[in-house]
């Protein structure tokens, strides 16, 4: 990824550059979008307040393609202190929780995002693609028990 944006965060009010930076991202352009966030990321806080889905996005953006994952989840955390109520910014930590295969944690957040908005077309579709789990082999045995595990893979194997 390059450090020169081209779409100049300078030249526009920042405000616009954070809503800018945000709908590139949201659009899949991420290099061009983390590049412009990253940009705002180092100008002065007292300058501007940024929302909450600009940590969120710039959370995933560093968790995704920088592998930096803790520091992704404590920008989407941090995101959801300023926004708890945005649908956004739980899908996000979603995502980051499912780039590091903790899909319980996906799971809660994907859940908490639907419960604030059962529409969003974001949450609906990542949770299609997240899947879910079938039911334990064994129902009247908890699902972590190694019996249910074991024929849960038999199960697998045979049927997929």
């Amino acid at each position: 990824m390059s450090d020169a944006p081209q779409i100049d965060p300078k030249v526009l009010e920042p405000r616009q550059a954070v809503w800018r930076g945000i709908d590139l991202c949201r659009n899949g352009d991420w290099e061009e979008g983390l590049t412009v966030l990253r940009h705002l990321a180092r100008q002065e806080k007292a300058e501007f307040d940024r929302p909450g889905r600009f940590f969120s996005y710039l959370g995933y953006g560093v968790a995704r393609f920088e592998k930096r994952h803790k520091e992704g989840v404590a920008l989407c955390r941090h995101a959801l202190k300023i926004e708890p109520g945005e649908p956004e910014n739980h899908l996000n930590l979603a995502r980051i929780y499912l780039l590091r295969k903790n899909r319980r944690g996906a799971y809660k957040a994907l859940k908490k995002g639907l419960a604030l908005n059962p529409h969003h077309r974001g949450l609906l579709e990542f949770y299609q693609e997240f899947g879910r789990r079938r039911p334990a082999v064994l129902p009247f045995l908890p699902r972590g028990h190694r019996l249910n595990r074991w024929l849960g893979r038999i199960r697998y194997r045979l049927f997929g």
